[in-house]
């Protein structure tokens, strides 16, 4: 026998103390490496993805990941590699989510989109996916141009804002927060890909929430919308975020005190036993008051301002499934017999017709 082969085989790495409530580490959250450019808003928000589904201790075999076509479109690939994933056609993502989730409602929906794939050719699907109140998270990606296509205005980008090459917009944007508030979405908030620690705990509240959750991130595109002039770069939203309140999370199994001083707080029960705790900062606001979103947002949109933070919450609003009374086991899981009703039944329904 060699010397190597005497010698005992070295000992086995310590497993690592850093594990979720499924005895799982955060690499296991990771995905494939990302192609995007370097320092593109779009990675910290997958990096913001991956570390909520990590702590919240998502389960990725119950969560399917969907987008439509653009740089945004990508990033599913970038976080859960273990969970269900489809890339549909451009704008097309929400009606493939919706049938998804009618499929099997068990499932924690994640769709992730741009400013183009949701405010241009897939604007009215999304508006549809809205009003109906489909339970899934719907993160936008927002940099207010095509980053595949090499930098034209994508349709929110503001007025005013100028181009890489100096082309000024001339059309007015539109606000995809405020559409969504305008069609009783139950959970819109707004952030900043460059703040993690009010991105986070929004992600995790949306995860929790029962229910359409719209996620709008300003995200900045390097290459072609991170110049002067652009109001969508990191400098610009650096100095016109306007955050409402600070945020905190609790989650449903975690017995925790909320770090925060006893005034100027507001605590609201999300559906599944979490908390989301807001801090005031300055602003006497109600996240619960629609219609105070609705003035704000135009207000803050008036005076060169981004408005960032949960902008409006309805825990009670029933979500699609519950409006449809849909069975109690996933349509997915049901069998042959309980698929095709017997002629009995279609009898007693032409019975009724007649």
């Amino acid at each position: 026998m060699t010397e190597a082969t005497t010698k005992n085989p070295p000992p086995p790495p310590p497993p690592s103390k850093s594990v979720n409530r499924l005895g799982l580490d955060k690499k296991c959250y990771v995905g494939a490496p990302s192609t995007m450019c370097n320092g593109c808003g779009h990675d910290a928000i997958t990096n913001a993805v991956i570390a909520a589904a990590y702590e919240l201790g998502l389960d990725q075999r119950k969560v399917a990941k969907l987008s439509g076509i653009g740089c945004s479109s990508k990033t599913p690939a970038y976080f859960m590699p273990r969970a269900h994933g489809f890339n549909t056609v451009h704008g097309r993502m929400p009606s493939v989510a919706t049938g998804a989730f009618l499929a099997n409602r068990t499932l924690q929906v994640i769709g992730m989109s741009g400013d183009g794939d949701t405010a241009s050719i897939g604007l009215g699907q999304f508006c549809h996916l809205v009003r109906r109140n489909v339970p899934m998270v719907y993160i936008i990606e927002n940099n207010g141009v095509y980053g595949l296509t090499k930098g034209q205005f994508s349709a929110t980008a503001d007025v005013g804002s100028v181009q890489k090459g100096g082309a000024l917009n001339e059309f007015m944007p539109i606000d995809c927060c405020a559409v969504a508030l305008e069609l009783g979405c139950g959970f819109v908030a707004r952030s900043f890909s460059g703040d993690q620690k009010q991105l986070k705990p929004l992600l995790k509240a949306a995860f929790a929430h029962r229910g359409m959750a719209l996620l709008d991130v300003i995200s900045p595109c390097v290459t072609f919308n991170n110049h002067a002039g652009s109001t969508k770069s990191y400098d610009a939203v650096k100095q016109t975020d306007a955050p409402i309140h600070e945020i905190g999370f609790v989650p449903f199994f975690e017995d925790i005190a909320v770090d925060y001083p006893a005034g100027g707080v507001q605590e609201v029960k999300l559906p599944d036993g979490s908390t989301i705790t807001l801090k005031k900062l300055g602003l006497d606001y109600d996240p619960t008051n629609r219609a105070a979103a609705q003035r704000l947002l135009a207000d803050t949109r008036n005076d060169g301002k981004l408005l960032t933070g949960l902008l409006y919450i309805d825990p009670e609003k029933p979500p699609f499934d519950a409006v449809e009374r849909m069975a109690e086991r996933p349509l997915a899981g049901l069998d042959l017999a309980a698929l095709r009703p017997p002629k009995s039944a279609l009898d007693e329904i032409l019975e009724e017709l007649t």
